[in-house]
């Protein structure tokens, strides 16, 4: 199966795109009524200092737009100087032109008076026409290195339902397309994006009226903007990863597009471990491109708004308030430096034979159904991914509305309450074909249709279930211990895993079977069949009857649990070959292969205090440091990551 990792700039001309959201310390998001050309050479020089490349900046909509049919000259001159500061300092930016939302405020300029942004005709010829004016007048400065339409416009286009499925997504398709044309008309040959977040259905299981395939066939880049806070620590390090892989589906290039952390929330160290792990684990997950929230902090803004009501956005910043570095601007600049050291741009992500299943209930609003089932898919689907990254797994995201890809040797479908019934054929077709197809049972969140919407459980599985309608069949021990009764992928018969008991009343339930063809693999703490396999073909299907991965899902600070060691005993009972793995599910691998045949591994510690990291190797394969030296344990810091190379011993 085939990973993305394609780069703004196909010829590997331009250096992949590291920097910051820009709005300079004079005045935040009314910097251009205090531009000061001062402080903006020394704010961007500390960036460019630190390796950084790249600005995302913001016009102030009410102030740039005065009236319907004009464009304030004074702030157009001003932006002008501003890209001439960038091009001194060797870097270019991103002009983002609707911004009517920002940290926690909504603005309109006076004349708008709540007409729709989608689906009044004259609103979006004004929008569009104002994209045409700037390209005109911008497009052809050297330091523009691409556009965004706008800055989380799913929230200001809908601040009532605040982009949860009041916006029609053919008004919002429609506009995006006129305003990108627009922009194109004007002259604009840089890559173009939204900047609404990529917070549509396909990703987040909510519709807020942006389509990622309606979008994705208009823009160059996806652009995800990811904030999410969680309860558990391995969890939160790799949410930004896993919606980039959900991305991976449209084919174009993932750009980081906001991600970061106030100081107010997180200490500046903590904040640093983060900044880490999220540029590497996006880098191994998809993303080329990464822009930091954002340049400084603001503290003599503290009562200009929007910081006067949300005080927490004082403190993003790389900077301080009088320019200092910060821990996360080292961050970047170290990040910067392994992108040189790996030469980026002609790199790729091996092809994995490992597909983990999305259900399409995620993005398919089927005729009576429910949307906690999307819900379920996003989180039980990202523990899935969290399970295979702690088993050294290089997944591929397989969504079900697309069609399973032939040609992995295992597919994963994690605590599925609802595939159709085509997709249930299909998985009996690849098993066939010599692939292992594993599915664990979930029952649902809630009480509407509760149960497995699966295309015969006793056919599929070889089994006989016992459920009984309208109920379920609660799991009433706070921990369930699956045992297993002969030898699987290298775990000896007897191999206890235990996983800690959680979900609603209804999710928290197990499917009774009895076998009936299959064989038992693992029994319940009750000696009830829990892991169980169907021969089929060459192949086979095996059904677990928890959903082990959906309770991990619903608990706190759980990771790792043992759901990685199942799935690296699957992936071996399946023939998979791994290059490089460690036995401690909290130190991450990972690879990138360079077109002249180099295999960079990454090791990325979930650890928060230093450990040693020892590889196993497949035969005739060593480790070499920066420096080409062999090495047979990897030192990590708190949250460390190495990159070293891959070659034969």
């Amino acid at each position: 199966m085939r990973r993305n990792l394609k780069s703004i700039d196909p010829t590997g001309k331009q250096a992949p795109w590291l920097g910051v959201n820009f709005w300079s310390r004079t005045g935040g998001p009314l910097m251009w009524r205090s531009y000061d050309p001062s402080v903006i050479d020394q704010e961007l020089r500390v960036l460019a200092d630190h390796g950084l490349n790249l600005t995302r900046s913001f016009f102030y909509w009410p102030d740039l737009m005065p009236t319907p049919d004009a464009l304030d000259a004074t702030m157009l001159d001003r932006f002008e100087d501003f890209l001439d500061r960038h091009a001194q300092a060797g870097m270019r930016t991103i002009p983002t032109f609707v911004v009517g939302h920002m940290s926690g405020e909504n603005w309109d300029p006076a004349w708008r008076q709540g007409r729709d942004l989608y689906g009044d005709v004259w609103m979006v010829a004004r929008q569009a026409w104002m994209a045409r004016e700037l390209a005109r007048r911008f497009a052809p400065h050297e330091a523009v290195a691409g556009w965004l339409v706008s800055n989380e416009m799913p929230i200001y286009g809908d601040p009532v339902g605040r982009g949860n499925g009041t916006t029609d997504h053919t008004h919002v398709s429609s506009w995006a397309q006129i305003v990108v044309d627009s922009l194109r008309a004007g002259g604009a040959t840089q890559p173009v994006s939204l900047g609404d977040g990529a917070w549509g259905v396909e990703v987040t299981g909510h519709d807020n009226g942006f389509r990622i395939r309606e979008i994705a066939p208009m823009v160059d880049f996806m652009g995800p903007h990811v904030y999410r806070m969680e309860t558990d620590q391995i969890r939160q390090h790799l949410n930004a990863a896993y919606i980039c892989e959900l991305l991976d589906f449209t084919g174009k290039p993932v750009v980081l597009e906001e991600f970061g952390v106030t100081t107010d929330f997180v200490s500046e160290e903590n904040a640093a471990h983060y900044y880490r792990q999220v540029l590497h684990n996006t880098l191994l997950a998809g993303a080329t491109g990464w822009i930091a929230w954002n340049n400084t902090d603001y503290d003599h803004l503290a009562g200009q708004d929007p910081y006067r009501h949300h005080p927490f956005e004082l403190h993003f910043g790389v900077t301080d308030n009088t320019g200092r570095p910060k821990a996360p601007l080292r961050e970047l600049r170290d990040f910067g430096r392994v992108l040189e050291r790996i030469d980026l741009p002609r790199c790729r992500r091996p092809d994995t034979d490992v597909a983990l299943i999305v259900s399409s209930y995620l993005e398919e609003q089927y005729p009576f159904t429910v949307p906690d089932d999307a819900q379920l898919v996003f989180e039980t689907v990202r523990q899935g991914y969290v399970a295979a990254r702690e088993a050294d797994l290089p997944v591929g995201l397989a969504r079900e509305k697309d069609g399973l890809p032939e040609g992995c040797a295992l597919y994963l479908a994690p605590s599925v309450k609802q595939l159709t019934a085509p997709t249930w054929n299909r998985l009996e077709e690849l098993a066939e074909g010599g692939a292992t197809c594993y599915v664990s049972f979930c029952a649902g969140t809630h009480d509407n249709q509760r149960g497995p919407w699966y295309a015969g459980v006793d056919r599929l599985f070889g089994v006989r279930h016992t459920l009984r309608y309208g109920l379920v069949h609660p799991i009433e021990d706070d921990t369930v211990t699956l045992t297993l009764t002969q030898d699987l992928g290298g775990l000896p018969a007897g191999t206890r895993l235990d996983f800690r008991a959680a979900g609603t009343a209804n999710s928290r339930s197990f499917l009774p079977v009895a076998p009936d063809g299959a064989e038992v693999l693992a029994t319940d703490g009750h000696g009830r069949p829990a892991l169980l396999r169907r021969r089929v073909g060459t192949g086979s299907i095996v059904l677990c009857t928890y959903p082990v991965e959906h309770m991990a899902a619903a608990s706190s600070f759980v990771n790792p649990e043992p759901t990685h060691l199942l799935y690296a005993a699957l992936a071996r009972d399946a023939g998979i070959r791994q290059d490089v793995t460690v036995a401690d599910p909290e130190v991450l691998v990972g690879e990138l292969r360079h077109a002249d045949g180099r295999r960079f591994i990454w090791f990325t510690s979930q650890h928060d205090s230093a450990v040693t990291a020892k590889p196993v190797l497949a035969d005739g394969l060593a480790l070499r440091d920066e420096q080409g030296e062999p090495l047979g344990e990897v030192a990590l810091p708190p949250f460390g990551v190495r990159v070293l190379q891959l070659t034969t011993a």
